[in-house]
């Protein structure tokens, strides 16, 4: 999808860009599959900040998509192409053959009209769901299980694909888009193709207020803080972090560099990180 450049009357708009959003069919959502969403600007039950640079933002509809896509053996036909506030990738309505509509994360080649299933038998072209034991070496996929039932938790942002390498035993090798390489279990599903809406990160915001307009609040340097807000702050002038055990984060834990991942139990799936390293 191209981006578009605006015309420079302001100096925030010299470098503005956005999407032309030309594969979208419709700007009004099915209205039985939408519901609004209580936002809470980052507060907790106590009315206290626990999620930082949160706020305001314009009003936004909530659409239900399904992830299970279980309705095995069924073809839907694609009805709408939808922009989704709520995520980067766009949505396609379906309608299957018995009637039901719901909302799919919709493929880079989606277009309306188009057929999809849910079905083991069914060819492995983009849209069609199945086992990723029966996707041939080789194809990009998306909406990926990680464990048999459970739904598409994996692979779902715009532009995501992970990369079928090879099927050994009851496991699959699968490349994830940042590089990690881990086994799944073949029973687990996944939907062959691309998340759509690939140049979403390709925009430049171009001025502050429409990040605001997004929900995002102000970023402040904990250096420019004082020494009660942050461990970085205080000091005269511009000074370094200057702490011997390295930066932290405002709550005190080191930061930058530093391995959060806590999740062991998951570790034995991994057969190469992010990183490139070869787990042991």
């Amino acid at each position: 999808m191209p981006i578009k450049k605006y015309k420079p009357y302001t100096p925030s708009r010299r470098f503005m860009t956005g999407l032309t959003y030309e594969e979208l069919t419709t700007s009004t959502p099915h209205k039985a599959l939408t519901n609004s969403i209580q936002r809470h600007a980052g507060r907790n039950s106590a009315g206290r900040i626990s999620v930082r640079h949160q706020g305001a933002g314009h009003k936004k509809l909530y659409r239900q998509i399904d992830f299970k896509l279980n309705k095995f053996d069924i073809p839907a036909t694609v009805e709408t192409v939808e922009y989704d506030p709520y995520r980067t990738s766009f949505i396609a309505l379906v309608c299957y053959a018995d009637g039901e509509r719901r909302y799919v994360l919709a493929h880079a080649s989606v277009k309306v009209g188009d057929v999809m299933i849910t079905s083991n038998t069914a060819k492995p072209i983009p849209g069609n769901r199945m086992e990723i034991g029966l996707i041939p070496t080789g194809l990009m996929v998306y909406n990926v299980e990680m464990i048999v039932g459970q739904g598409a938790i994996a692979v779902r942002a715009a532009g995501a694909c992970a990369l079928v390498l090879s099927q050994e035993g009851e496991y699959t090798q699968l490349k994830m888009s940042s590089g990690e390489i881990r086994l799944i279990h073949k029973k687990c599903s996944a939907t062959v193709g691309t998340v759509s809406n690939s140049d979403w990160n390709q925009v430049t915001i171009g001025k502050a207020g429409r990040s605001r307009w997004m929900g995002k609040r102000p970023t402040v340097l904990g250096s420019s803080m004082n020494p009660v807000d942050h461990p970085h702050g205080g000091g005269e002038g511009h000074q370094s972090v200057g702490q011997r055990k390295g930066p932290k984060t405002p709550w005190g834990r080191l930061a930058r560099g530093v391995k959060t991942r806590s999740r062991k139990t998951t570790d034995r799936w991994i057969l190469r990180t992010r990183a490139g390293k070869l787990q042991g």
